[in-house]
């Protein structure tokens, strides 16, 4: 999942950055690019095989001098396509905590009839890069590959110890997550003070200029819930009072009516103070919930705005119907699936007893979907991880605002609860308004986003893995 930073503060219309183009790029970026061209082209969704992809890191990771015991591919007997790859480029300080640069690999499917393109070609194209996965997430592996590789090959040893850990199962909730296997099975391999991720970067107008940088600091957890009514059923011709379509339909009206309490994280309370200064009716209503998290006016108000409403509290929202045996004939079944999106400090269990009071009918059973995750932990703002990013923002991209951001989405960092590490999205890599296509048709990102991200991020690391 890539998330676009959500429009908190409005609109700041700063300068656009240059271009590159594969006919004018400088020996490093020219490296970079066959990286990140042969991770596109390496099919990872279900249908492909992280495991290839893993394995062609490990043996660029070896020709650039890294020794066979600092590249671990990683790879659980059961699923043998879904391979992670994790890389260690040793610090000179042991007793420095080390950083981890974390990616995953996997991607959404793509079907070559319904694209422009071929999906799993790299296609530079009006200054766009085009391919599945070029915006989620692989512009970002690329570039933690390309900084492990430019660093060991510079000859100068970090002070800090940087891990890398690329791994598969992120965009399949139902799948085999290779990070939430290192972090229960293999700590040691991605054990670090914090890591970098995506879930942060930058937000372009329509015309392509830098509006706004965001900071990826917390999550919500994802978890879907499966709601089933069942019903002896009969002929159509004799309805019953009693109809499992109705049922379930009342069921899921009063979830559609039920507001989860606001709540506010160190992160969100930035945001929203920062927006509630615009004054207008959605900043009106957050300056009285910031006072009054309670008033239910100033709830209403304030989530019209669908990017505050989605990390104002949890939301639960019926996705999937399914019911009936015939045409002709009383339904038997009626299942729906709710997915909600859970706010840090509320658990998966705590939400399903909330549906099951809002819906207050004991012949909707309600179940979770296994697999359960961890619910996600929010990171500290802590100085010396936020402060980098803003200096080195101020000279990458000069009077863009920052701004930290929960995400409404879900990235693996919610896995590293667990081991007390916290996990932040970096900013550096614009994405235009709509999206950039991730998820669904013709995925694209611009050119000069992927240069100018790239070098935001090599140094950010750089300053990260020198500091004391």
């Amino acid at each position: 999942m890539r998330t676009i930073v959500a429009g908190l503060i409005g609109s700041v219309v700063l300068a656009a950055g240059g271009a590159a183009s594969a006919q004018q790029l400088r020996p490093d970026q020219q490296a970079f690019r066959e990286i990140y061209e042969e991770l596109v082209e390496t099919n990872t969704a279900l249908s492909g095989s992280c495991t290839e992809a893993a394995a062609k890191i490990g043996a660029r990771l070896k020709a650039a001098g890294f020794p066979d015991a600092d590249v671990h591919l990683v790879i659980e007997p059961s699923y043998p396509k879904e391979g992670s790859i994790v890389a260690h480029l040793k610090g000179s300080d042991p007793k420095a905590q080390p950083i981890l640069l974390l990616g995953h690999l996997d991607v959404v499917e793509a079907r070559r009839e319904d694209w422009t393109r071929d999906p799993y070609t790299l296609i530079e194209e009006n200054g766009y890069f085009y391919g599945r996965g070029v915006a989620d997430m692989k512009a970002m592996d690329a570039v933690w590959i390309d900084t492990l590789i430019r660093i060991k090959q510079s000859g100068k040893t970090p002070r800090r110890t940087l891990k890398m850990a690329l791994t598969c199962g992120e965009e399949t909730a139902e799948a085999f997550n290779g990070a939430d296997w290192l972090v229960n099975n293999r700590p040691e391999l991605i054990q670090a003070e914090f890591g970098l991720n995506e879930g942060g970067g930058g937000r372009l107008s329509a015309d392509g200029k830098k509006q706004l940088l965001g900071i990826g600091v917390g999550e919500k957890t994802a978890q879907s819930y499966l709601l089933t009514v069942t019903n002896p059923g009969g002929h159509s011709s004799r309805p019953m009072p009693d109809n499992a379509i109705y049922r379930l339909a009342e069921g899921l009206l009063k979830i559609r009516a039920h507001i989860f309490p606001v709540r506010f994280t160190e992160t969100t309370k930035v945001g929203f103070e920062l927006r509630a200064r615009q004054g207008d009716p959605v900043g009106q209503a957050l300056a009285k919930l910031m006072a009054d998290p309670t008033d239910a006016a100033a709830e209403q108000a304030a989530a019209a705005d669908p990017n505050v409403n989605a990390i104002l509290h949890t939301n639960c929202v019926a996705t999937r119907l399914d019911a009936g045996h015939a045409s002709n004939a009383l339904p038997q079944r009626a299942t729906a699936i709710v997915n909600c999106r859970i706010f840090p400090g509320e658990t998966v269990e705590g939400t399903r007893e909330t549906l099951v009071k809002v819906v207050a009918d004991p012949q909707v059973k309600i179940e979770t979907i296994p697999p359960v995750r961890p619910v996600a932990t929010s990171p500290p703002l802590d100085p010396k991880i936020i402060g980098p990013m803003r200096t080195l923002a101020a000279k990458h991209f000069p009077g863009v605002p920052m701004l930290p951001s929960m995400l409404a989405g879900a990235t693996d960092g919610r896995y590293f609860g667990p081991v007390k590490m916290p996990i932040y999205g970096v900013p550096g890599v614009f994405g235009d308004p709509d999206g950039n296509g991730v998820h669904g048709l013709n995925e694209r990102l611009r050119v000069s986003s992927v240069y100018e991200g790239r070098d935001y991020l090599f140094e950010l690391v750089n300053v990260y893995a020198n500091a004391k």
